[in-house]
């Protein structure tokens, strides 16, 4: 049987804050259920404040000890659950993990190599040696690190695989050389591996110890070898390219389901997409102000409200199209100051057209999801995406930019002797013309019924799951 360890800094449903927290809630249990009982699937992370009674409730404990981290005695505790056929184990140390936010702090460097060290000690006590260390973002190179500098003395290490996953490259665990010794334990013999533009990189050291190397799409494996989008380490993944793959992720079917989910006014399926958005676009209209119309075409952005996710584009249109044509606008989303008063003055000038909620709640997302009929995501880079997926699921036109995940997840529409190609709208250019154009072309369709009717039934069938994406991550645990 086949042993896979997930390592990564967040878990949902237990703790998490975006994209990576979704993917290591999802793509474990995904894998047990395609390959039954013939993979003992487990992943690791910290013990968080976060992690709520309901989920401590069910755990037990598994090992308790201390280990050195360069001069520090460190206690670990180690407890235990079991979800949808995988076990999770969480890293218990209140010093480090019991604060009021999973990253942001100035020691997060020792945090996490407190808990890679932790993993690996861990392993050993629990007598559970995987075949296959999964690494995910900067927070987990060092599990990847270590095995290759300090564990493969281990006899039951020396076969262990590695991969690593980058999520988001823009952020690569730099620190000053000053603290090599005293933070991550490594000795000036290691000096080489951890050194990248005169600093330590924990994202390029583990590239270079990985067996294998994915991200979350194959168009974002391509366009990180280049230096537009490598934020620097385009020479170390160029270098590493035998190693490197992109898998596209998926969406949870089960978590996101419009014909179960209990937040939106009114549950649909794909036999009635169309008017059970309806139902749940006068549902929003009516909890937020805005007038109760099923017929207005209703847009929507759910964000991170920064420069990176092309809202500088929509700021050069918002207003054009507000303005101009007969739409409501919904956004959903917190971050950079700029953005924030953009989209509330946008609604100060537009009141019956324009809501701005500057805030992040996963409930009320899923309701803007149910509601809307065309769903903007321009962004300038998107190493996946998750969001023009869960929009797709709920039945709504997506209209991105061909980046990343975007361009390998929705392909433009266009007709083929009255067939219907693509599932959304897309633009290739970074420009706001270009998005001006094709959400235009998007109220067209909205306006024309018969082939509204047939886009969204097009959108709705696109499968996101997991079930292709875990095939394929089996496929590279195979290969290595």
């Amino acid at each position: 049987m086949k042993k896979i360890l997930f390592v990564g800094a967040e878990v949902m449903p237990f703790a998490a804050t975006g994209g990576l927290g979704d993917v290591m809630g999802s793509l474990p249990a995904a894998i047990k259920a395609k390959e039954k009982g013939n993979v003992d699937v487990r992943v690791i992370l910290p013990l968080y404040a976060a992690v709520n009674d309901y989920w401590r409730s069910q755990m037990k404990d598994e090992v308790i000890f201390n280990f050195h981290l360069a001069w520090r005695d460190s206690y670990c505790g180690v407890k235990s659950l079991q979800k949808d056929g995988v076990t999770y184990y969480f890293i218990d140390n209140e010093y480090y993990f019991k604060r009021g936010a999973l990253y942001g702090f100035f020691d997060d460097g020792e945090r996490y190599a407190y808990f890679c060290k932790a993993v690996m000690e861990s392993l050993i006590r629990l007598g559970f040696y995987p075949d296959v260390i999964h690494a995910n973002d900067w927070q987990s190179a060092l599990a990847v690190i270590y095995l290759n500098t300090k564990y493969r003395n281990v006899e039951s290490f020396e076969k262990t695989k590695t991969v690593f996953t980058i999520h988001n490259i823009e952020y690569q665990g730099k620190y000053s050389f000053s603290i090599l010794g005293d933070v991550f334990d490594l000795g000036p013999e290691n000096y080489a591996l951890m050194r990248y533009d005169d600093c330590i990189n924990l994202m390029k050291a583990a590239i270079e110890c990985a067996d294998a190397v994915s991200t979350v799409s194959p168009k974002y494996a391509e366009e990180i070898k280049t230096a537009e989008y490598s934020h620097g380490l385009h020479h170390v993944l160029y270098r590493n390219s035998h190693k490197l793959r992109g898998i596209l992720n998926g969406i949870d079917y089960v978590y996101y389901n419009p014909s179960k989910d209990e937040p939106l006014a009114k549950n649909y399926d794909r036999r009635n997409t169309i008017s059970g958005k309806r139902e749940n676009k006068l549902a929003l209209q009516r909890e937020y102000g805005l007038p109760e119309r099923a017929d207005v075409p209703m847009l929507a952005i759910i964000s991170r409200l920064a420069t990176h996710k092309g809202l500088d584009l929509v700021q050069e249109v918002a207003y054009d199209i507000v303005q101009n044509n007969d739409v409501q606008l919904v956004v959903l989303g917190k971050g950079e100051a700029r953005y924030e008063g953009f989209f509330a003055e946008l609604e100060r000038a537009y009141p019956d057209k324009v809501r701005a909620l500057l805030t992040y709640d996963r409930d009320l997302s899923k309701k803007i999801y149910a509601a809307c009929d065309i769903f903007v995501m321009p962004s300038k880079s998107e190493p996946c995406g998750l969001s023009q997926m869960i929009a797709s699921r709920y039945g709504a036109i997506p209209v991105v930019r061909e980046t990343g995940g975007l361009y390998d997840s929705i392909k433009g529409y266009w007709v083929d002797n009255g067939e219907i190609k693509g599932n959304g709208f897309t633009f290739a250019n970074y420009c706001s013309w270009e998005l001006r154009d094709r959400i235009l072309a998007a109220l067209g369709v909205y306006y024309d019924a018969p082939q509204y009717k047939k886009l969204v039934a097009k959108i709705t069938g696109t499968d996101f799951s997991w079930a292709t994406s875990a095939e394929k991550y089996m496929e590279m645990y195979e290969s290595i």
